[in-house]
């Protein structure tokens, strides 16, 4: 663990002109606003267990958390003063593992709040990682590319400075506001400041692919929403308490945000489990269509057009929060958190409300909908896409080698000796163009990206099962079985490590 456990001021500058106002004591952060909320959602988990009181404790705690400022010159030659900050909430699983966020409202409670998250997410879906977060207070939209460069070095300088960064320490990857050319920019930096040599690649996640990326990872985290939602349709008790048959196909589903994992979410939902993306809100309102959407087509129309409103054939809705109120079997906040509260809970008609972003639904919101019936997939395995990906990215940047590399061959000619074999042995059905058609269809070796999906699905599934047979054994809600499943997990890898003896 790091020496650092508290708040750190490095920069207090005396030109200082864009400083936001300090945030309130993590203490008095505690037990309210968006960390407080995790920690009531913990506590309802926590007493469904029998560990001991201090275990709870030190699995609840945020570890670390620091707040810096640095200046950086702008492309006028004024300069400002920027605020960051990362926090790692558990060191139960080293690395930890959190992304880096650029947006005005980051402050101390979010990022704790999301570095406790990410280390329940984590033990949900058996990445060995612990939980961090990060981010710069800074609207991405009004700064130059050269300023963003200039802000995504400085503060990957300062983590490196701090040791809040490193592949065997804190592995950052993208965000709101941040992608894969801030994710280059901290790889870069790092690389020359510190002194990691070979696996330095490995100190940050969400790469581009000729840098160390992994394919599969852009979309990794709506692809986790889609499989994370097919999994929960699949069963044949749970959908008939909604008066619904088992399965995607058919199903409505309106979709919150249009960003990254919105988007992704969408369209495999739409293309891959067939079904019908009925309704779709931005920060500009929202449209919404029975018949459904193309994914595709609306991206296009606002491309276009600035606005997915007014497209062909589709109904203008004037707020994105009205739309959350739309009729439909799913409804997927993709979003920012807190947009589901207690005053639009009891409006919301889904049967489902599947929780691609980050705390979207409030903690009181999260009573009223667990009383009206309403089944909530959790973010804190639903949107674990990202993060099981980006260990894939982690293991290969170790292992110095894509995923499938020595195998993939291999496979294409095994699949086409058996397609050979039942050639020889059925000689009289077969002519040689269907012989070969079939070769070309069959025998194929899996790629990275087809690892990726395959390891994510694989992942998601599986834990989506060990949170499900909690809820059913402990008669509880989806949310506090995936609390409980993440509790059990921390406090067996403290043990397995004689902290508590």
């Amino acid at each position: 663990m790091h020496a650092v456990t508290s708040f750190a001021h490095c920069h207090f500058i005396v030109f200082m002109t864009a400083v936001p106002d300090p945030p309130p004591d993590v203490q008095d952060q505690s037990e309210t606003g968006f960390f407080g909320q995790v920690n009531q959602m913990f506590d309802r988990a926590a007493a469904e267990t029998d560990h001991a009181r201090g275990v709870l404790a030190q699995i609840r705690a945020c570890d670390n958390i620091i707040r810096f400022e640095f200046p950086i010159k702008r492309d006028d030659g004024t300069i400002e003063v920027i605020r960051g900050y990362r926090g790692e909430h558990s060191h139960h699983m080293q690395p930890t593992k959190g992304g880096i966020r650029y947006a005005p409202s980051v402050n101390v409670d979010e990022v704790m709040a999301l570095s406790a998250l990410m280390s329940y997410k984590c033990a949900i879906v058996d990445v060995p990682f612990g939980g961090a977060k990060g981010g710069v207070c800074i609207d991405a939209r009004e700064y130059s590319a050269a300023e963003l460069e200039r802000i995504t070095r400085r503060y990957a300088f300062e983590l490196a400075r701090k040791d809040f960064i490193g592949p065997g320490t804190d592995v950052p990857a993208p965000d709101y506001g941040t992608g894969e050319r801030e994710m280059a920019w901290i790889m870069d930096t790092y690389t020359q400041v510190g002194d990691e040599e070979l696996n330095a690649l490995a100190c940050v996640t969400g790469k581009p692919v000729g840098q160390g990326g992994v394919r599969g990872r852009t979309e990794a985290t709506g692809r986790g929403v889609y499989y994370g939602i097919r999994e929960s349709c699949q069963y044949d008790a749970d959908m008939r308490r909604f008066g619904m048959e088992p399965g995607l196909a058919g199903k409505s589903i309106v979709v919150q945000g249009l960003g990254n994992v919105g988007y992704h979410a969408a369209k495999i939902l739409d293309e891959e489990g067939e079904a019908d993306i009925v309704g779709i809100a931005e920060i500009e309102g929202a449209i919404y269509d029975p018949e459904g959407l193309a994914v595709d087509d609306v991206v296009e129309h606002r491309e276009d057009t600035g606005s997915i409103l007014d497209f062909p054939g589709a109904t203008n809705v004037d707020t994105s929060a009205q739309a959350l109120e739309l009729p439909c079997d799913i409804l997927i906040p993709a979003a920012l958190e807190g947009v589901i509260t207690a005053d639009n809970a009891p409006d919301i008609q889904a049967n489902i409300v599947a929780e691609a972003a980050n705390g979207p639904v409030t903690s009181a919101a999260d009573d009223i909908l667990r009383e009206r019936g309403v089944m909530v997939i959790p973010d804190v395995y639903l949107n674990a896409g990202g993060v099981i990906v980006s260990y894939f990215e982690w293991l290969r940047n170790l292992s110095h080698m894509r995923h499938g590399r020595m195998s993939r061959r291999f496979e294409e000619r095994n699949a086409e000796r058996i397609l050979r074999a039942v050639d020889q042995l059925t000689s009289e059905e077969f002519d040689d163009g269907l012989m070969g058609t079939l070769v070309e269809r069959v025998s194929f070796g899996a790629g990275e990206r087809d690892l990726v999906n395959s390891g994510l699905e694989d992942t998601m599934a599986y834990a989506y099962g060990e949170v499900r047979e909690i809820r059913e054994e402990k008669e509880l809600d989806m949310r506090t079985a995936a609390f409980v499943s993440a509790i059990d997990k921390i406090a067996n890898s403290y043990e397995q490590m004689g902290i508590f003896p």
